[in-house]
Formats: C-alpha cells, sequence, structure tokens
C-alpha cells in the first residue's frame, strides 16, 4: 500500500443476510454502496485486502473529460457534478479542486489529434479550449519546452486517493453499509440458475443481487464462473515529491511526463509516454483483441517476458468453495515500480521546467490497470448468471469516474432509471 493511504477501521462482522453483496473495496464499489445505503438498501461490501489499497490509491488522482472517448463523456460529466458535492456528502475533504487540465503538443501530429478530439466533441458543449505557445507559457510559468500548443479543460481536476476511497468507505458504513476487509469472496451461490449469495473465506452471506468491482481482479473471478471478460494487466509506475515549489496548480500531460500538484505540496509524477506490459498467458491468448490500440500506442509500451509469466502460470486459477482461492493468496497487488521509468519522467519534466531540478522522491510506486480493448469498461448485468452485474475494466480511468459509475451501478443493481445511458458499457458489445 502506498504510504500515505488512510486506512479504515471496519468491524469485519459477517451477517447471514442482505440484499445485495458488492465484491470489491475500491472507490466504485464503495460509490455503488454509499448510493445503496443513502437509499436504504441493505448492502455489504467484501475487500479481500484492504479499502482503497489497489489502484484506487495508486492513479493519478486526474478527474478529467479531455480526450475521453465521445459517448465516454457523459459519465465524466455525472461525475464532475457527484465530485463538487462529494465532500459535503462524506462530511470530509476529499481535496477535489476543478484546477484544470492541459495536455501538450510537441508537434503538428499531436495538435492535429487535439483539434480532432474537440471537433469530434463540439456538439457536447465541453469547456475545453486549444492553446497557442504563448497561452501556455502564461498559464505554466518557468517552463523551456518547445510546445507548438495544447489543450486545455478548466473544469476538469483532481482530488486525493489516498483519503477518497477511504471517506467515502466511512460515509457508506455510517449510512447503514457493512464493509468487511480482509476476507475473500470464493464463489458465488446459485439457487435456480440464479444468484442466492456468495461464499467466503468466512461462510455464506444470502442476497438477492452481486455487483462485482473487483477491477483487475474481476477477470478471474468471471473466468471461474465460466464467463470470458477480454481484459489484460498493464503496469504504471509513479513517484510522489516531496514539498517544493511548482510552477502550477494546472496538472499537466506532456508526451513523456505529466505531473499535477499533490495534498501536501509536492507533485504527484509519472512517465506519461510508456506503460510496461509484463507478459502473462493473456496477452498471447487475446492480445489480437488490442492490434487496434497498438496501432497509436505501440511506442508506449515496455513490454518484458520474465518471472511474472511463470508466477502467473504456477497460480491457481481454479478452486472449490470450501478450499483457499487465489484472493487469498494475493491479499493486496503490490507490483513493483520501474524505476528506470520514473528517473526518465523527472529528466524529461526537468528539461521542460526546471523549477523540478529541486524535486525529491518522498515515494515511489506501482500500480496494476485492467485494460480493456476499447478502453471503456462493463458497467452492466450477465444475462448468463441472473442476479449478477459487474462495474470493471475501467482501463486508468476509474478513479476520475468512480462516483458516477458506483452509483450507475447501483442503479442497474436496485432496478432505478439509470444516471446516465449505459450502453456504451454493454458487456454484449464483445
Amino acid at each position: 500500500m502506498i504510504k500515505t493511504l488512510e486506512y479504515v477501521d471496519t468491524p469485519n462482522e459477517q451477517p447471514a443476510r442482505t440484499s445485495v453483496v458488492i465484491i470489491g473495496g475500491g472507490i466504485v464499489g464503495i460509490n455503488a454502496a454509499l448510493t445503496l445505503a443513502e437509499r436504504n438498501i441493505p448492502v455489504v461490501v467484501i475487500e479481500k485486502g484492504f479499502v482503497g489499497a489497489e489502484q484506487s490509491s495508486r492513479n493519478l488522482g486526474w478527474i478529467r473529460k479531455t480526450n475521453r472517448h465521445a459517448e465516454d463523456i457523459p459519465l465524466a460529466l455525472a461525475s464532475d457534478e457527484l465530485w463538487a458535492g462529494m465532500s459535503k456528502r462524506v462530511n470530509r475533504d476529499v481535496d477535489y479542486k476543478q484546477s484544470g487540465i492541459l495536455f501538450l503538443a510537441e508537434n503538428a501530429k499531436q495538435m492535429g489529434a487535439y483539434e480532432a478530439w474537440l471537433d469530434s466533441v463540439k456538439s457536447l458543449e465541453l469547456d475545453s479550449t486549444l492553446l497557442s505557445t504563448e497561452e501556455i507559457k502564461a498559464k505554466v510559468p518557468g517552463g523551456k519546452g518547445q510546445w507548438v500548443g495544447g489543450i486545455y479543460t478548466a473544469s476538469d481536476g483532481r482530488a486525493e486517493p489516498a483519503i477518497a476511497t477511504s471517506a467515502m468507505a466511512k460515509a457508506a458504513m455510517e449510512k447503514g453499509a457493512v464493509i468487511i476487509q480482509n476476507c475473500a469472496v470464493r464463489h458465488l451461490s446459485l439457487s435456480g440458475g440464479k444468484v442466492s449469495g456468495v461464499v467466503t473465506e468466512k461462510g455464506e452471506i444470502l442476497c438477492e443481487q452481486v455487483l462485482l468491482a473487483g477491477g483487475a481482479w474481476s477477470k478471474a473471478f468471471l473466468s471461474h464462473h465460466g464467463v470470458s471478460l477480454p481484459s489484460l494487466p498493464l503496469i504504471c509506475s509513479v513517484l510522489r515529491s516531496k514539498p517544493m515549489d511548482g510552477p502550477t496548480d494546472i496538472a499537466v500531460a506532456g508526451p513523456n511526463f505529466s505531473f499535477r500538484k499533490h495534498l501536501d505540496g509536492g507533485f504527484v509524477i509519472m512517465q506519461r509516454g510508456a506503460i510496461e506490459a509484463r507478459l502473462t498467458l493473456d496477452h498471447f491468448l487475446i492480445g489480437h483483441r488490442y492490434l487496434g490500440q497498438l496501432k497509436h500506442q505501440r511506442d508506449a509500451l515496455r513490454i518484458s517476458l520474465g518471472r511474472h509469466f511463470i508466477e502467473d502460470l504456477k497460480m491457481s486459477k481454479r478452486w472449490s468453495r470450501n478450499k483457499s482461492s487465489m484472493f487469498e493468496e494475493i491479499r493486496v497487488m503490490n507490483p513493483d515500480h520501474n524505476k528506470g521509468l520514473n528517473q526518465e519522467a523527472l529528466t524529461h519534466l526537468r528539461a521542460a521546467w526546471p523549477s523540478f531540478q529541486e524535486a525529491e522522491i518522498a515515494e515511489e510506486w506501482g500500480g496494476l490497470i485492467d485494460i480493456t480493448p476499447d478502453s471503456k469498461p462493463v458497467i452492466d448485468s450477465i444475462d448468463a448468471i441472473p442476479g449478477l452485474t459487474i462495474a470493471t475494466g475501467f482501463s486508468g480511468h476509474g478513479f476520475g469516474t468512480g462516483p458516477a459509475a458506483g452509483m450507475l451501478a447501483a442503479d442497474l443493481v436496485s432496478g432505478m432509471t439509470p444516471l446516465i445511458n449505459p450502453e456504451p458499457y454493454k458487456f454484449s458489445r464483445w
């Protein structure tokens, strides 16, 4: 777990029955629980490790609409509204700020891509604007980079991952949700072909509905129940600097670095131009489904074949309801960070903004994200298993859209009118 993650103290007493069981205590599952609790629907969250300990606290903290698929933007807009009221809703400051996000272009091709995206979403009336070189200098002073322009969205923003999901979880419990940590769900219970409960390592909980919001673990859980989810793992490496004077409160994305202001006055920094594919068997089995993405991102992939392949092969993918599962073998996924990529990010950033010469590393970490072939999540019921809904495959975007994704999942589980049109997130699109 990252050093700054706020731990949530939970009673961990498993009830015999509830209405809804949520598998996974990340930001999406917790927001679904918060929504259900506010509607007085009994709900239990089961987390194999700790609330927010995986990608919900390891992400960059960005909340953005810029450069999203057009059909994904309604979810992002709904999340903007929810984030704006989140501190009041959970009675705790989650450091949400609409401080803006700026994407930089170092050549005409990159600028053309931003222009094309802006044209594709013009009907949505976003506040995104193209910036000139001089306008970038005014917004982010002290730079030495040669940018031909950029795209800026003032209403994009940030929140603090290390405290946000924890605050939401505490609020959900205050409103009646039950959260159980350090407890894995091994199996779905079925009666007449429909979900009737879940079997955890502590025993069975009867319920009418199950929401699977297990992040990168969802694929294995679904596969165990005969449902194929086409997602693949990628590893991102991130660092946080010690408090320092920086050039701006705006989050900035360059071709090979990104940075945003941290709550403590430091900066969260990443090599935006590189992400690791530590190959597993799944990469070979379904990698062909990602050829469309590879055309645009092949230069960003750092591919390696080594111990991760062997470790994945050795991990048991099958278990019985009465035997320990893979989810108990690894309570918290804590991938090694790539120190070389983090140093690359610092080198590129210091060349662009020399004020980062003084940046000292306070912490580094790795995070595992689950990518789908179209980079959009699945938020849908599973026809093959009535009573099961999934909200997973967020492809690195789950934190920003987490509040709305959780609410949409809660709508589907409880049979209420969906927050937004859920059609883009149908499981059947594959």
